[in-house]
């Protein structure tokens, strides 16, 4: 259960009833955190519209390393459920078992070329607040981006921040998308 639930019966505007009943064809049912969302319908609506300007298909970040690059942030921020329907998206967009269990050690892994493994050292960078984009990253990067596809991935570590984040502060669990799940890069018991 999540912090805060929003009841059965809740009216939404419209415009979300139309939104969550897409969701319903697509996925069998609603997505707990659009449910959240929608609680506030402007920015939802808001929200929405920005990811699907970031997961379109004319992006020049390709489907595979969207999906790494969101499962990576989601492990890092602790949201069980982004991980989980990630995930899912991700087997169905080519990603192997392989994949998803190398993503915690992708800087080694033989499983990811160069170009993958710069960018998800970039979102890594973003997410840990620990850390900072250097002048060397930024090269790395540039070595296998354009400046505009470096600045859609950077929208797109942003996106993903801010909704792992949303959802591991409301403690919204996985709705069991995925039977495979790849393992976590911190437990809940670092967590600082």
């Amino acid at each position: 259960m999540s912090y805060i639930e929003t009841p059965p019966d809740y009216r939404f505007p419209w415009y979300v009833r139309l939104f969550l009943a897409n969701q319903r064809r697509r996925y069998g049912r609603e997505l707990e955190p659009a449910r959240l969302w929608a609680r506030s319908p402007k920015v939802f609506a808001g929200l929405s519209v920005l990811y699907g300007a970031l997961d379109r298909k004319s992006s020049p970040i390709e489907p595979t390393l969207r999906t790494l690059i969101t499962i990576l942030v989601s492990q890092i921020n602790w949201c069980a459920f982004c991980v989980d329907i990630n995930s899912a998206t991700g087997i169905k967009r080519g990603l192997t078992e392989a994949h998803l269990a190398a993503l915690p050690e992708f800087e080694t892994s033989a499983l990811f070329d160069a170009r993958t493994k710069a960018a998800l050292a970039y979102a890594a960078a973003i997410t840990y607040t620990d850390r900072q984009v250097d002048a060397d990253l930024m090269a790395r990067l540039k070595s296998h981006f354009n400046d505009e596809a470096i600045i859609e991935l950077t929208a797109l570590v942003a996106f993903q921040n801010l909704s792992s984040k949303f959802n591991s502060a409301l403690d919204v669990a996985a709705q069991g998308f995925c039977n495979v799940t790849p393992p976590t890069i911190l437990t809940r018991t670092n967590k600082t």
